[in-house]
């Protein structure tokens, strides 16, 4: 999706959890109404002040590196399984062609011949994952990384539950104030995933020959994003319009976005927007477009509990217009057509 660009940062919110606290405040309860407001606009937001520190983002970012600047042989003996749906542990460059909303096994053929996602990756969930083991290096190929990344994965897994779900639930009026979002999500099926876009030359680029993520939407509940200084994240907005405007790395602070599930759990009122990953800006003096790193956490909702509409997403004059289902079944759909 070609589409025009521009470059204003300005176009995505910025939401500060600064006074967040426990969240039973009238602060608390503004903060919500401001995510909420932004959910419904754009889809995307800045977080500031999340708790999350910035040394252990920082030290998540040095233990992406050194992982990634292993040879490929030894990346490889944590291998993401061959079941699409399983994404845990490492995938090549070229392994993965993101498909948007497409499941006709035909389709996703002629699609994954396509030019791939020039990236790499790996993946993790929680340890004690009983449908979905997490797929390590061996301790002794990277020392600490195992630690290192199951201890971030606690740290994005505390903010979501002491601050994001209840700031969206106060921000949607949901029954019982912040809780009622936490209670769906009580097994953290979440997904970590330290990204690597390697430098490549700018002509290539130029040509078309390879591009970072091509346009999609998450599938998720939602997903929090932490981002090097590189930049090339960008967000279609305002929503359906085909114009997409620069998510410029801000210090200090994180992305959000909403993902495909939530949209649908809120009855299309939370809008899941398209978004990319296309090499930075070059004014043609770079021969080499610089390496990206970056760092999604993917939330999703209990697999096993079904889903309704949102209370107060709903009436007579705006009627439901999905059928319930479980987290499980609607998200290992959307997984197998994407790798």
């Amino acid at each position: 999706m070609p589409g025009t660009v521009s470059l204003q940062p300005t176009a995505i919110p910025i939401i500060d959890f600064a006074c967040f606290g426990d969240g039973t405040s009238p602060e608390a309860t503004e903060i919500g109404k401001q995510l909420v407001k932004a959910c419904r606009e754009v889809g995307f937001a800045y977080f500031r002040n999340t708790g999350i520190p910035q040394a252990e983002v920082d030290c998540m970012f040095e233990w992406s590196s050194r992982l990634f600047s292993l040879p490929i042989e030894t990346k490889l003996l944590a291998p993401h399984p061959k079941e699409g749906w399983k994404h845990r542990g490492y995938s090549g460059v070229g392994r993965e062609q993101i498909s948007q909303m497409v499941f006709d096994p035909t389709q996703l053929a002629e699609i994954r011949k396509q030019t791939p996602d020039h990236k790499e990756s790996f993946d993790i969930g929680r340890n004690d994952c009983s449908h979905m083991s997490n797929v390590w290096l061996p301790e002794e190929v990277l020392p600490g990384f195992k630690d290192a990344a199951s201890a971030f994965f606690d740290t994005c897994r505390r903010f979501e539950i002491e601050k994001l779900l209840p700031a969206l639930s106060l921000g949607l009026e949901l029954p019982g104030g912040g809780k009622f979002l936490e209670k769906y999500h009580q097994q953290a099926e979440n997904q970590l995933r330290l990204l690597h876009y390697p430098a490549v030359p700018a002509e290539v680029f130029a040509r078309g020959e390879k591009g970072r993520i091509g346009a999609h939407t998450d599938y998720a509940m939602g997903t929090i994003l932490f981002q090097d200084d590189v930049g090339g994240l960008e967000v279609e907005s305002p929503h359906g319009s085909g114009n997409f405007v620069a998510v410029s790395p801000i210090p200090g602070t994180v992305v959000f976005n909403i993902g495909d599930f939530l949209m649908r759990w809120s009855n299309d009122t939370l809008k899941s927007t398209l978004h990319r990953v296309r090499a930075p800006p070059n004014d043609g003096k770079l021969e080499m477009i610089k390496e990206r790193f970056s760092i999604p956490y993917f939330m999703s909702s209990d697999r096993d509990i079904l889903i309704d509409c949102l209370p107060g997403c709903w009436d007579e004059d705006r009627p439901k217009k999905y059928e319930p289902v479980t987290a499980g079944a609607y998200i290992d759909m959307r997984l197998d057509a994407t790798y």
